[in-house]
Formats: C-alpha cells, structure tokens, sequence
C-alpha cells in the first residue's frame, strides 16, 4: 500500500506511478488515505495508477459509496471496539481492516474485540501485529487478511526486509494451520483464494 495521508511514510501520486510501472501485474497496489474527500481520492489514485483504495480515517458510510463508484477495489478501516466495527458491515466495502485506535504506532488491541465484527464482513487484522505475534492473531481471530507496517520498521517510516520476511513466512504458515484446524468453516467462508483479476 501507498500512504497518501499525512505521516512519515506519506508518498507524492507522480512517485507511486514511477513505482507501479516497474512491479509485475500480478502486484496488488493500493492507496491509503485518511479523511479525504472521495473525489480527491478518485483523482489520486487514477493519478498514481493504482488498484484499490483503503480508508483510514473517520470517513462516512456515504463518502465512502461515493469512492466505491469509480473505484472497484474499496478497504474501510474500523477501530476496534468502535460502533463503526460493529456495524462494518453497513460500509458494503470489500473488505473491513480492523485497527488499533493509534493506526501505524504499533499499539496492539484485544483481539477479542475482532467478534463484534459482522459475520457477514471479510476482516483484515491490523493493530500492533509484528513477526512474532501475527501467528497466535491469525488462529484467535480467522480473519481473511492481515495488515502491518510499523510491525516490520527497522526505523520509523523504513520497512526492513528481514521483519518483513518473517513476517509472510509466520502469517502464511498460520493461515495454512488455520485451515487445517478449521476446514469446513474456512470452506463455507471462502472456499478458494482470491482471484484479483476477476473482481
């Protein structure tokens, strides 16, 4: 993802496009704004040539339709424990990010809070998640995503490939023991992975 909002790790649209053109197509590449309003976040991301959007801030359920008109791709971040995570499903996005209530500073959360989502809602774990503990969040929550960023910092803003390494091997070897431990519910939840291409 491609941080537009305010925050060390913010990145210019003309730069993002520089970096899309060189990755391969099958990358996924999304925009994260905060707040923004949803015609500024059309013209970003057509600017940048990006995939998806991901909102991040305190954005209403109508500002966020208006987004998902021209953007097909729509990620709405809840705090968790919040009234907007429990009714997340009221937001009709792609999927619901389930964050801390200080996005991008590390703080974790109870991830017990992630039960009051929808059923109906596909959840992206984020909040606090690092290397270590993204396995043990994976099996308490059978969520369909996880999200990191500060998780793998060797500095503020600088991802380190190492943290970012183990962190993939430890939430795909988690998502494959969840499956394991869970096949029917896995199954009726989401019975193959997910093709890009087609949505």
């Amino acid at each position: 993802g491609f941080v537009f909002a305010p925050s060390p790790r913010q990145v210019a649209p003309q730069r993002v496009r520089e970096i899309v053109r060189r990755l391969p197509q099958s990358v996924i590449t999304v925009g994260v704004f905060r707040d923004e309003h949803p015609r500024r976040v059309v013209e970003t991301m057509r600017e940048a040539g990006l995939f998806g959007a991901q909102l991040h801030g305190h954005e209403p359920v109508q500002n966020v339709a208006e987004v998902m008109v021209d953007i097909k791709w729509v990620i709405k971040s809840v705090v968790a424990g919040s009234v907007e995570a429990r009714q997340a499903d009221q937001y009709l996005t792609n999927l619901i990010l389930v964050d801390s209530a200080t996005p991008g500073s590390g703080v974790a959360y109870d991830r017990r809070l992630v039960d009051e989502i929808p059923k109906s809602v596909r959840v992206v774990l984020s909040g606090g998640l690092t290397a270590d503990s993204v396995g043990a969040a994976i099996l308490a929550t059978s969520p369909y995503g996880v999200d990191v960023s500060s998780g793998v910092e060797k500095s503020h803003g600088y991802k380190d490939p190492i943290k970012l390494k183990k962190f993939i091997e430890n939430a795909r070897a988690s998502f494959t023991e969840l499956e394991r431990l869970q096949p029917t519910d896995v199954a009726q939840k989401d019975p193959t992975p997910f093709n890009w291409e087609k949505e």
